[in-house]
């Protein structure tokens, strides 16, 4: 126990640690990036074959751990050595080792990121079940940050959970009370769910999906009603701001549909962390405190 309270105690242990496991669970959440939407394609495909009664096309069962991770261009079988956080990707250069295609920057800095960004939970918050706790939820936001980028979906296997997570995480009161976290679920949820409907009614379009609402109930689990707030207001300040400029410099069509997630995710971690600070810095700013 006094081992373990000395470690705690000891940044210059316990951040380098937290960095390093960061960077492992980084290289995981990569893989989880990639294959929960595959497993949903393939899942989706079953079920509509079972449903039209038609054989569908044997494919290689993707789960997290099966098949092992390949080169998507000549196949070569990604070795243990070559699948170390960072430092793979340096040694080979950013080249698959086979065939020297290159490999994305993606891979890297995700796992820079869920490093960085572990040891920030950690120093905030402190090695305390809040800040494990917390570990939890950025991995997760990571994770579905990068699918809604690619897919445009936030998988119901990861939002569902983290609702209940937060849930169970406040019945013991860690960052709010259980019934500020209850009516954070709701609120959440709702308060999308209400934009989405009125949208829809005015312009006949759907302005985003059903996982935001998901998201922003998990996001009102943990950290409570009261937080709602910020995190809209920051989600939507910086979604405006990078549409704009993709529309401005980049020409992108402005018809295109841009995920909402990435800002939630992210308004959602700064919330987690400095929620309450913002809040306040706001309420002097507007002359409201």
């Amino acid at each position: 126990m006094q081992n373990i309270e000395l470690f705690i105690n000891s940044p210059e242990y316990l951040y380098p640690f937290t960095l390093l496991l960061g960077l492992i669970i980084g290289s995981f959440l990569n893989v989880v990036i990639y294959r929960i939407p595959k497993m949903l394609e393939q899942d989706w495909k079953s079920q509509c074959c079972e449903l039209l009664e038609v054989e569908g096309k044997e494919e290689p069962k993707v789960t997290l751990s099966t098949p092992n991770s390949t080169c998507p261009k000549c196949g070569h079988e990604i070795k243990p050595w070559e699948n170390i956080p960072v430092i793979s990707y340096l040694f080979l250069r950013g080249k698959c080792s086979s065939c020297k295609t290159s490999i994305s920057l993606r891979y890297p800095i995700i796992e820079l990121l869920t490093g960085v960004l572990s040891v920030a939970v950690i120093c905030i918050l402190g090695a305390n079940w809040a800040g494990l706790t917390a570990l939890l939820l950025t991995w997760v936001l990571i994770a579905l940050t990068m699918i809604d980028f690619d897919t445009q979906l936030l998988p119901d296997n990861m939002t569902l959970p983290l609702i209940w997570l937060g849930l169970i995480v406040n019945s013991q009161g860690l960052f709010v009370p259980l019934e500020t976290a209850l009516w954070g679920a709701v609120a959440g949820y709702l308060s999308l769910w209400s934009v989405y409907h009125l949208f829809k009614l005015i312009t006949g379009k759907e302005g985003m999906g059903f996982g935001d609402f998901k998201l922003l109930a998990a996001l009102g689990a943990w950290m409570g009603w009261q937080l709602l707030p910020v995190i809209i207001i920051l989600s939507s300040l910086v979604g405006a701001v990078v549409g704009i400029t993709l529309i401005v410099t980049m020409g992108r069509d402005k018809n295109i549909p841009i995920p909402f997630g990435p800002y939630l995710a992210a308004a959602g971690w700064l919330a987690l962390l400095w929620g309450n600070d913002i809040s306040q810095a706001y309420l002097q700013f507007s002359g409201m405190r």
